[in-house]
């Protein structure tokens, strides 16, 4: 740490002495640097497709909140601001009139932290699994609903110098006690509804990664199961869990590769699927598309899961990084969230459904940065 901090100084000083980009000092601690739409790369170059239906469904949303601010723990700006200009990009009917109208209201911020402008860029997609609403047959494998039992408390409710923390969990003598592990859920210990039953444990387990599917039922016909809740425990990748253990190459450290790892090694998969204690509870629901944290359907290729203690959910997000198909520079929208999502820089691009985006979303492991997009003007107050 010591090191960072001497290296981070002598470049500030050098930068001063040099007197080049005197303003974007890139000191310690979370930082906004304001700037204008020709810094982001190949702008000229999104068309906007989708992304016109993402924002103006978040509007919807933002004009129902009735908080007086936008924020995360790191910054905020007045969400009045943006309700003014959700009025109008609602009725914005076509992407060219909708870019020009965010380039004369809003501004980019470059998103630094600690010195630092790159992050990490994953991917994630909507599952398919197959599925019966009987158990029989190969439909053995419950897909659980959110359970009767189920506590959740936030520390901030008892005292506003807590944390803004979530905690879930169950009574036990008159104790909130950690909730249930996978592998005590396994164990049959879980007083929860089943809404589904699968014929895959793998299908199953890629739901809970990925947080939602559609499932086919036997008459063929689809229904769409979304993320309901979690048990509370902190989530551990499969794909780590088989590197640490030498089960895998780092080669094969893609969700499609160990998809594959998964369905050929029956009783050792499911050994390491349970090390992860981490479990998603479903619902069914009815959109057209996954449903994000926000409770908004995530349109593929616009919607981002972000880390929501530095970046609010509902801003508007300049993404340039790369995919396995090149360069990914692009408009979306922070609307959803991720136990693995941690960090100032951290985002989870919403690739879509199937095998097509199983296949590209589970490569994507890059470098990158983002601006936030935020109404020209807003005040916007930055907590370092």
């Amino acid at each position: 740490m010591l090191k960072k901090v001497l290296c981070l100084l002598v470049v500030s000083l050098l930068v001063s002495c040099s007197g080049e980009d005197k303003k974007r000092d890139y000191s310690l601690g979370f930082k906004l640097y304001k700037s204008s739409f020709s810094d982001l790369k190949d702008w000229e170059d999104d068309d906007l497709y989708l992304f016109d239906k993402s924002v103006k469904s978040v509007c919807e949303a933002l004009k129902k909140n009735n908080s007086s601010k936008l924020a995360s723990d790191k910054f905020e700006v007045s969400l009045s601001e943006y309700k003014n200009h959700c009025e109008k990009i609602q009725n914005i009917k076509n992407n060219k009139s909708l870019k020009k109208y965010i380039e004369k209201n809003f501004l980019p911020y470059l998103v630094v932290n600690n010195g630092e402008a790159e992050g990490k860029f994953t991917s994630y997609y909507e599952a398919e699994i197959k599925a019966n609403t009987v158990m029989g047959g190969k439909y053995k494998y419950p897909i659980y609903g959110k359970p009767n039992d189920l506590v959740e408390i936030n520390l901030r409710d008892f005292d506003e110098s807590l944390p803004n923390q979530r905690l879930v969990g169950r009574v036990k003598d008159g104790k909130l006690v950690k909730y249930y592990t996978r592998k005590e859920i396994d164990e049959g210990i879980l007083d929860a509804p089943v809404i589904l039953w699968g014929d895959n444990i793998v299908d199953i387990y890629l739901m809970q990664i990925q947080g939602a599917a559609v499932a086919t039922l036997p008459d063929g016909s689809k229904i769409r199961v979304g993320y309901h809740d979690n048990n509370g425990h902190k989530f551990r990748g499969i794909g780590s869990i088989l590197l640490e253990k030498k089960l895998i190459e780092p080669k094969d450290a893609s969700m499609d590769k160990i998809r594959e790892w998964l369905d050929d090694n029956g009783d050792k998969a499911k050994k390491n699927m349970l090390l992860n204690d981490r479990f998603i509870f479903h619902k069914i629901v009815e959109a057209d598309g996954p449903i994000g944290a926000m409770g908004l359907p995530l349109y593929a290729g616009r919607s981002m899961a972000v880390d929501r203690s530095f970046i609010p959910l509902g801003v508007m997000l300049w993404v340039e990084t790369k995919s396995p198909k090149g360069d990914l520079n692009k408009l979306v929208m922070a609307e959803d969230v991720g136990s693995a999502i941690k960090g100032a820089i951290r985002g989870d691009y919403f690739w879509g459904h199937g095998d097509d985006a199983l296949k590209f979303a589970g490569k994507m492991n890059s470098s990158g940065r983002y601006y936030v997009i935020l109404p020209k003007n807003a005040e916007v107050k930055v907590y370092d």
